[in-house]
Parts: C-alpha cells; structure tokens; sequence
C-alpha cells in the first residue's frame, strides 16, 4: 500500500504542519507541502480540514491548550522554579533559531494578531502562560529564590514582556545566539527580586 493512504492521526498532520511551517512563511505554505510531509495526499486534508486556513486554525487550538503540559513537562526537569523558568526562555528561544526562522514565525503572528479567530487561541495560550510564569514565581517566593515582599502577579507581567521583547532586540542586533540573549535579560530582571543569602550583608559583593 502507497504511504499517501496510510492512515494519520490529527497529532500527525499537526506535526507535519509544524515542520512545514518552519521551511515556509504563511502566503508560500500549501497544503501540498504539510500533505509531502504527513506522506499523505492533499485531498486527504481537505477532506479531514476543509482547506489550508482551517488546518492552520486547528493547530492554533491545540497550541491555545498547550501551556500546562509545557511548563508540567520543564517542571519535571528542573529543580527549581527559577531554573523551570529560564528553561521556559529557551524553549521561546527555539523561535529564533536563526533570524530567518524568527521572520516567518513573526509573519504567523501577523496572522495571530489581525485574524480574529486565530487571535482568540493566542490570548488563551498568553493568559495560560502567564498564569503559569505567575505559578513559578510564587513557587520562588515559597521555596527562597525571591524576596517574600515579591508580587508574583505584577512580576509575571514584566517577566512574560521581557522575555517576549527580547526576541525582538536580538533579531535587531543579532549578537549571539537568542537563548543566550534572552536569558541574560530574564536574569537582569529577575536580579532586583532575588533574596540574597543571610550571610551576605547589604554592599558585601564577594
């Protein structure tokens, strides 16, 4: 039997979307290209989806509900939250794995942001992920990586932006690799919160 009729689950297609979106911006995309890389035919697409904006938006649902099992999935590697968190920087990093790759991403997001139905996944997944930066932080709070005076839910809004924004500088100044650009910039802004050991006195900086 041809592998174009062998049977895919949607997980699969998904996948096979994911890969060829990151060969291909938004307006190059065809179904041909997710069909090449699922081994299926296109007609099985658009029998299963109905056409390339409705598969596109199928895997923005499921990216809306994918925060938890991320961040469930870092927690299990990480020791701590602080440490869960800069993990969660580098997994944002992947985006920019080379300027190019963090353009067609940024040309999705255009999508995101100007179609109302895919920016209706991408507030949920941006409150899921907020909500799950503000989890760990309070977590650091808890355990004494931060300061007990800390207010989780005001810091996860600065955390999420800087995180965020330094994609943006780094494609702009292109210094380095982007995971390690955004994590200097997630320390910097975590660095005002950290709770300093009691054996180290105010201006004792060895």
């Amino acid at each position: 039997m041809s592998p174009r009729h062998r049977k895919v689950s949607d997980n699969e297609i998904f996948d096979a979307a994911k890969r060829a979106m990151k060969q291909r911006g938004p307006h190059e995309l065809t179904l041909a290209d997710i069909a090449s890389e699922a081994g299926v035919t296109p007609g099985l697409l658009v029998q299963r989806f109905g056409g390339k904006r409705e598969l596109l938006l199928a895997l923005s649902e499921r990216f809306s509900r994918s925060a938890p099992a991320l961040f469930a999935q870092l927690r299990a590697v990480h020791r701590g939250p602080l440490s869960t968190l800069r993990a969660y920087s580098a997994c944002l990093a992947e985006l920019a794995s080379t300027p190019d790759a963090l353009a067609r991403n940024l040309a999705y997001l255009q999508i995101d942001l100007t179609d109302e139905a895919f920016r209706t996944h991408l507030l949920t997944n941006a409150r899921a992920t907020r909500h799950e930066i503000e989890s760990l932080l309070r977590s650091a709070v808890l355990v004494g990586e931060l300061r007990r005076d800390v207010a989780p839910k005001r810091l996860a809004r600065t955390i999420e932006t800087v995180i965020s924004g330094s994609l943006m500088s780094w494609v702009c100044y292109r210094k380095g690799p982007a995971s390690a650009w955004i994590r200097r910039e997630l320390d910097s802004a975590l660095q005002p919160y950290l709770r300093r050991p009691r054996h180290q006195k105010s201006g004792d900086h060895r």
